[in-house]
C-alpha cells in the first residue's frame, strides 16, 4: 500500500447499526478496509469466560458477563467486563493498531461505554490517521432493532444507550443510523476522510507531551 494506512473508529450502542454501516463503508470505498469487531473477539473467549448473571469469582464474572439488572423500576440487561475481559479488550485495541501498522486500513466497529475505553484507543493509535465517528440512532428504533435481532437480551442497548456516548470529546463525526440511510451515512463518513482527524489526538499522551 502506498498511502499510510487509515482508521475508522466506528462507536455507539449496540444495534445502532455500527456493522451495517461498516459494511457499507467496505463497498463505496475502492481500497480494502478490514472490518474489524468487538463481536469477533467477544465470540473468540472460553464459553466459560462468557457469563450470564454469573457470580463473582466465577469465570464467567472475570470475562464478560450479561447481567440482568433493574434501573428505575425497568429491567435491562448490562454488559459487564471483568479482569480477563478488560485484558481482551486492551489486547483487542493492541492487536487493531499492529493490524493497521502493518500496511491495512481498519474499520472499527465498537461500544465505548467506559471513558478509559477510549483513552486506550487514544493512546495505541497515537501515530494511526483515526477518524473517531459517532453513530447515532434514536432509542426507539435501537429497540425496534434489538427485538427482531436473534440472541439478543432485551434492554441490553438501553442500558449503555447514554454512557456510550458521555467520554466528553467531540467526535470528528457524528451521523444518525435512525434519519438517514446507511448510504448516506457513509457517504458523510467518506466525504469527512478527506481531511485530518483531530478528536482521538486531543486525547493521545502524544499530544499531551508534546504541549509541554
Amino acid at each position: 500500500m502506498s498511502e499510510r494506512p487509515r482508521i475508522i473508529l466506528l462507536n455507539g450502542s449496540s444495534s445502532s447499526g455500527k456493522t451495517t454501516l461498516a459494511q457499507k463503508l467496505q463497498q463505496l470505498l475502492p481500497e480494502p478496509w478490514q472490518h474489524i469487531a468487538l463481536d469477533q473477539f467477544r465470540d473468540g473467549l472460553p464459553g466459560r469466560y462468557r457469563g450470564f448473571n454469573s457470580p463473582a469469582g466465577s469465570p464467567g464474572a472475570s470475562g464478560l458477563n450479561i447481567v440482568p439488572t433493574r434501573r428505575d423500576d425497568e429491567m435491562l440487561t448490562e454488559i459487564r467486563f471483568g479482569e480477563h475481559g478488560r485484558t481482551m479488550l486492551s489486547g483487542m485495541r493492541r492487536a487493531i493498531a499492529a493490524f493497521a501498522e502493518a500496511g491495512n486500513n481498519v474499520i472499527i466497529d465498537d461500544l465505548l461505554f467506559e471513558p478509559d475505553y477510549l483513552h486506550d484507543y487514544a493512546d495505541v493509535l497515537a501515530d494511526i490517521d483515526t477518524w473517531f465517528i459517532g453513530v447515532r440512532c434514536s432509542l426507539e428504533v435501537v429497540n425496534q432493532r434489538e427485538n427482531q435481532r436473534a440472541g439478543r437480551f432485551p434492554g441490553t442497548a438501553e442500558s449503555h444507550f447514554h454512557e456510550v456516548h458521555a467520554h466528553g470529546l467531540d467526535y470528528d463525526l457524528e451521523v444518525d443510523t435512525s434519519t438517514n440511510a446507511p448510504r448516506a451515512c457513509a457517504e458523510a463518513i467518506i466525504h469527512r476522510l478527506k481531511t485530518p482527524p483531530v478528536a482521538l489526538r486531543s486525547l493521545s499522551k502524544s499530544s499531551v507531551g508534546a504541549s509541554h
